[in-house]
């Protein structure tokens, strides 16, 4: 609320003018003065997360963007893909996980400052809404179709073009915040807040995602490694004291990545839903017709380029008409089509009989992934290609911290720096900073 507001309150109601004006006149002139108070109150709105209890949003603009139909569409974005299909409880969206990142960052700002670093109210406007927007260029399901409706751009570029828009309607408001979201601002600390092996992003994620699935080995002490926080050389870095705090922060990211993320019957279905959306853009290419919401064709009849996306503005506008709702409800559908590949899939995954999955650490060889297809082909009377649909080989890895990318920094009392993999008496630590490659093959129960 703006510091002459309340003295103009008090103005109006004690000036020798105020007692003389007609009935009239004091009616209009309380009526504008209450909505100017409703106006500024409703700016600064308090949220009850599950995961944090009271959130404040502490500046107006955050307000505005949440309110913004691009960000409202978050809610309609599943946090974790089809993880729910093994956790039942994990149907969080990523409008939580926004407002839950957004709040770290508020806390991690005040904290940096407490230690003698300055961070202008402007700095910290823009690093809280960098972050409040980091995701919303996710399309539905997350991560699970990033690169099957729209293919060789990720999430992070369209967050970028999506901001871009943004402070074309608010006349240039969004500048700080888009320097310091690519990294192009001079205090290169307040990046990493953002985007960074120790970022407010991962925090929230590992942190709300084990409150949802119900998975505590996930769960980490972003309060206390908030506290540990602090700046040297322009470069984030935790204190000596906050050394432990890290160490089950990293190892909280390798569980959850092998226990939710990665678990393997939430591969399972999300390569199913790949392949749904493979064959039901294969066949709207080829002029099949196909149940879907007018977003949801436009992406199928098309293969946007990244030029496209810069370049015509309804590209933008119509990705962000997509959500989890149009993929959900065309499933539901097509599990009548005449196409048997694009009905069976999406029965088995409406109905969760989903595939049955391998996983090692040795690469399957050509003649075992020759085989299955072969069985596949005998047991559903299908090609060699419509067979494709049905075998599913990819490979995964999991690395829980990498020094070479952008390292977690233990600051010490003597005001030396040290890579954590370095500076921690933990015996694993050295080890998770190794890659694990696995790789997988899933297909139809039957088959096997």
């Amino acid at each position: 609320m703006p510091d002459t507001f309340l003295p103009r309150c008090f103005g109006y109601i004690w000036s020798g003018d105020f007692a003389t004006t007609t009935k009239k006149r004091k009616v209009a002139q309380f009526r504008a003065l209450r909505s100017e108070i409703q106006e500024h109150m409703n700016k600064r709105k308090i949220l009850n997360d599950p995961v944090y209890g009271f959130i404040t949003l502490r500046y107006e603009r955050l307000l505005d963007l949440i309110d913004h139909p691009y960000f409202q569409r978050l809610r309609r974005i599943s946090q974790l893909g089809l993880s729910h299909l093994v956790y039942p409880g994990a149907t969080h969206n990523r409008f939580h996980h926004a407002i839950g990142a957004m709040h770290l960052m508020q806390g991690a700002i005040e904290e940096i400052r407490q230690k003698g670093h300055e961070i202008t109210e402007e700095e910290a406007k823009a690093v809280c809404t960098a972050i409040l927007l980091h995701d919303i260029g996710h399309g539905p399901f997350s991560h699970a179709l990033e690169h099957t409706l729209v293919k060789g751009i990720s999430h992070e570029d369209i967050s970028v073009f999506i901001m871009n828009y943004l402070n074309e309607e608010l006349n240039g408001e969004l500048d700080m915040t888009i320097e310091i979201f690519n990294n192009h601002y001079p205090k290169h600390f307040l990046h990493q807040l953002v985007s960074s092996q120790l970022d407010m992003d991962r925090l929230d994620y590992l942190r709300r995602d084990s409150f949802y699935s119900g998975v505590t080995e996930g769960q980490v002490g972003s309060d206390r490694i908030i506290k540990m926080l602090n700046v040297v050389d322009d470069q984030l870095v935790v204190e000596e004291k906050g050394i432990y705090s890290i160490e089950k922060f990293i190892v909280a990211r390798r569980l959850m990545y092998w226990q939710v993320y990665l678990h393997k019957t939430v591969l399972s279905a999300e390569f199913m839903l790949v392949n749904i959306l493979k064959r039901a853009k294969e066949l709207s290419q080829e002029g099949a017709a196909l149940f879907a919401s007018p977003a949801l064709k436009t992406f199928l009849n098309n293969d946007f380029t990244r030029e496209e996306f810069l370049s015509n503005p309804d590209v933008l506008s119509t990705f962000c008409r997509l959500d989890d709702y149009d993929i959900l409800s065309s499933i539901k559908v097509w599990q009548d089509h005449e196409d048997t590949v694009l009905a069976e899939l999406c029965k088995r995954l409406s109905s969760r009989e989903l595939f049955k999955i391998n996983l090692r650490k040795e690469e399957f060889s050509e003649a075992e992934v020759l085989e299955k297809i072969e069985r596949i082909k005998n047991t559903f009377n299908l090609n060699d290609h419509q067979a494709s649909y049905f075998l599913i080989q990819e490979s995964i890895d999991n690395r829980a911290y990498s020094s070479a990318a952008n390292e977690i920094k233990i600051l010490f009392k003597d005001g030396t720096t040290k890579d954590v993999a370095e500076a921690s008496d933990h015996l694993n630590l050295s080890t998770l900073s190794q890659p694990v490659l696995k790789h997988f093959i899933a297909f139809p129960s039957e088959v096997r």
